[in-house]
């Protein structure tokens, strides 16, 4: 039986925001006898809305009216009421997402779609996010590669390394097309990040804010971001300025990079640089760093993967919902349930098959893709666990979770765990040995969950035997 639903994705970063309008074909696959699970089948792209820079007040806060005044108007014209919406998603990413604008948004366009995933994505996350939406991930699994996808926004670059399917590695430069701000027609300079004066002083350009634009001297200046974005993967340009560009951290580069796949909105400039087009017809530097990166060493020494999307990568269709029950071999403490809108973060099998101590550095790692202002948030750790495991293999696997997560537990964030095979209980069990005394904690199986996604977790049913489990896959335009 297949249901269509209608569902919106709304993306706010740093430099724009934008809606999108899809038709999902859902089917629920189940028998009488089974749970149901529901599968999207079929995609359809309604509506695209412009492209608006996002309204941001001098704190760095969004503009939530503007932001929801800009939904209302994009419905009208979709010709659509708010009401027809089932479900949704909001990714806040880049400069905007600070914790404080998330709950607003999310009180403001409460009334604007049906179940919203609201996700405030630190650099790591958005990575992960804009990694899928440009099919690095995808392409990796069919292919047996490894991807590195670079979304170039406004104001950062983010990268992240797809191998076989695997999420292996994530990173972030404050590398961006609206780092310089330029007058269109009389070509004088309005803005310049801090990180680049720093590079402007040191290596003495005549660029500066008020200033007549110097063309050799930009030229030099995106020149030395193209150079850190090569050294990024690992290709040897040794730039004094790697180090300072980085918004967190840098990839590890202890595996090669084979595919390279550009997303974002300077990903446009890249591949299809309009030559009616102004070079700063946006007011940046976002096409002439586009046109350098298509003559970079990246072109030359690696493959270069076109993306499924650019600059709509990070834009979300909706959450498809697989509901799930998960039963008969459960742990949790009733407490802290239900819960909702739930980061994944998933290892990749690599991580599984390591010793105890690899384990939990793999984890301790990991987890600081979910951080936000440098704070840990709370996220489910899914794992695909054995089929039958040794008591040992547990008690390893409950020692290593409790050890990578130690930050979390430390303040008190519940513990939630998500094993794709059938050992939650004893699993479980394990880690309510170690924890201390009532801490919150669910340990759930039978359900399968991948990075990106965001899952639900409601009140026990039936005298407490099972759990039901809503998993929310992003879907992308």
């Amino acid at each position: 039986m297949s249901d269509k639903i209608l569902s919106v994705g709304i993306d706010i970063g740093t430099a724009t925001t934008q809606l999108v309008l899809s038709e999902l074909t859902v089917e629920n696959i189940a028998s009488v006898f089974t749970i149901p699970r529901v599968y999207i089948t079929d995609k359809k792209v309604l509506y695209r809305s412009e492209i608006i820079f996002t309204p941001i007040f001098e704190n760095l806060l969004i503009d939530v009216e503007s932001i929801k005044e800009f939904v209302r108007l994009e419905y009208q014209k979709a010709g659509i009421s708010k009401d027809m919406i089932q479900m949704g998603a909001v990714i806040i990413t880049g400069e905007t997402a600070r914790k404080d604008n998330a709950s607003q948004v999310l009180e403001a366009l409460s009334g604007y779609a049906g179940d919203f995933v609201v996700a405030t994505a630190g650099p790591d996350l958005e990575s992960i996010i804009s990694g899928k939406g440009a099919g690095s991930y995808q392409y990796s699994q069919e292919h047996h590669t490894s991807v590195a996808n670079i979304d170039i926004g406004g104001g950062t670059s983010n990268i992240s390394v797809y191998r076989e399917g695997d999420l292996i590695d994530t990173a972030c430069f404050d590398i961006g097309g609206r780092l310089v701000k330029i007058e269109p027609n009389s070509h004088k300079i309005t803005y310049i990040a801090p990180k680049l004066q720093e590079i402007i002083s040191q290596e003495k350009l005549q660029l500066a804010v008020g200033a007549q634009l110097n063309g050799p001297d930009l030229e030099r200046l995106i020149g030395i971001l193209v150079s850190v974005l090569e050294q990024s993967l690992g290709l040897d340009t040794n730039s004094p300025y790697y180090e300072l560009l980085q918004t967190n951290h840098g990839l590890k580069l202890d595996y090669p990079v084979k595919c390279v796949s550009f997303s974002g909105g300077v990903a446009d400039a890249i591949f299809q640089a309009d030559p009616s087009v102004s070079d700063f017809h946006y007011g940046d530097i976002g096409i002439l760093l586009g046109k350098a990166l298509a003559q970079s060493k990246i072109f030359s020494d690696k493959k270069v993967i076109e993306s499924v999307e650019t600059i709509r990568a990070t834009v979300v269709g909706a959450g498809s919902h697989t509901t799930e029950v998960s039963g008969s071999t459960i742990t949790y403490i009733s407490k802290i349930l239900p819960i909702k809108n739930i980061p994944v973060l998933k290892l990749s099998s690599q991580d599984e098959m390591g010793s105890k101590q690899m384990l939990a550095e793999a984890i301790k790692e990991k987890s600081r893709w979910f951080m936000l202002e440098n704070e840990v948030q709370e996220l489910a750790l899914a794992l695909d666990g054995i089929k039958s495991p040794s008591f040992v293999r547990v008690q390893e696997y409950a020692q290593a979770i409790l050890e990578g997560m130690k930050d979390s537990i430390d303040r008190g964030i519940p513990l939630l765990v998500v094993v794709k095979e059938d050992m939650a209980k004893v699993l479980g069990q394990s880690l309510f040995a170690l924890l201390p005394k009532d801490y919150p904690f669910v340990c759930i199986d039978s359900v399968d969950v991948q990075n990106g996604d965001y899952i639900d977790i409601g009140n026990p049913l039936i005298e407490g035997s099972v759990l039901p489990v809503v998993v929310k896959t992003l879907v992308f335009s």
